[in-house]
């Protein structure tokens, strides 16, 4: 491992990614479409597809200067007995999140994924023991899909499905501590489709989110380490310079799921609709990688929920 390389630095989603955390999928198929039903995913799923397109997403993250770290590989024998079994732990971008220079540990909204929340936490607290921070309150969930860096002065965070106002609000002044001057609160549907922040928006550029269209109806409630008040969402963006891409249409995972390599580039799925690309000039000039994790997207989430930044530069 080269962990004493690095410093987590985590200050906006779109800066040059340095070095991310991953984890290769599940042992285990999804055979039928009750089971998958019954686990919340969209589909059966081969584990062979499914590996087959994380190391596609592995290597293309390493073509691209990234160092990339696969806790599973980190794990005693004993904990993958039942990693291995536990069929979201690639999605790892819910277990924790960099913000600013400090990790922000996760708690589980499901039980289903309370395992990995353990399995990766024991392992983060010996990789970066005087950077780590805690939700206070312990039956208080935290899922760090929800969690949205919108540049060195705000924080976006979605309440709802899975993740608890009483959890942002244990954290909230640790944020403000690292240097965020706003954070701002979302209250989402509490639908499958938009079970994290990250279903629902993402940051496309140094000044443009793209977002589902019914987002302009919800106002963000919007807390300085002194005072609050009440914004509508796209008044609070554009208070921080980003202009909105409104969707009008789309495919949630795919198409809103993506990660920033870095300025210039954007990693995307191959099932992505590639009309809204071309259709916004921010957008036009973009290098695009399309990669093909379309087996692991039948599990409900997509790269960005697959990807845990560690640095950005």
């Amino acid at each position: 491992m080269y962990l004493d390389s690095f410093q987590l630095n985590c200050w906006s989603e779109h800066e040059e990614l340095e070095v991310v955390m991953l984890c290769e999928p599940s042992k285990l198929d999804v055979t039928d479409s009750t089971i998958a039903e019954n686990v919340g995913w969209s589909a059966t799923v081969n584990h062979v597809k499914a590996m087959e397109n994380f190391m596609e997403l592995k290597t293309t993250l390493e073509n691209a200067g990234v160092k990339v770290i696969d806790y599973s590989k980190e794990l005693t024998n004993e904990e993958n007995i039942v990693s291995e079994q536990l069929i979201n732990r690639y999605f790892v971008r819910d277990l924790a999140c960099v913000l600013g220079n400090s990790m922000f540990l996760g708690e589980a909204g499901s039980s289903l994924r309370r395992p990995e929340y353990t399995h990766a936490h024991s392992l983060l607290e010996k990789w970066f023991p005087e950077k780590i921070l805690n939700v206070k309150q312990p039956s208080a969930a935290l899922e760090c899909g929800d969690v949205m860096i919108l540049n060195r002065d705000a924080v976006l965070i979605n309440i709802g499905m899975r993740t608890t106002l009483e959890a942002v609000e244990s954290i909230k002044d640790s944020i403000f501590q690292e240097g965020f001057s706003e954070i701002a609160i979302i209250d989402l549907p509490r639908r499958s489709d938009t079970l994290h922040l990250d279903m629902n928006c993402n940051v496309a550029n140094a000044d443009l989110v793209i977002a589902k269209n019914f987002m302009r109806y919800f106002p963000v409630h919007v807390f300085t380490p002194q005072t609050s008040r009440f914004e509508m969402t796209e008044q609070f963006l554009n208070h921080h310079g980003l202009d909105v891409y409104w969707l009008e249409k789309y495919n949630t995972i795919p198409d809103i799921n993506f990660i920033n390599l870095n300025p210039e580039t954007l990693l995307i799925s191959k099932q992505a609709t590639k009309q809204q690309w071309t259709k916004h000039p921010l957008l036009q000039k973009k290098n695009l990688i399309e990669i093909e994790v379309t087996e692991l997207e039948k599990g409900g989430g997509g790269i960005r929920c697959m990807t845990l930044p560690l640095v950005r530069k």
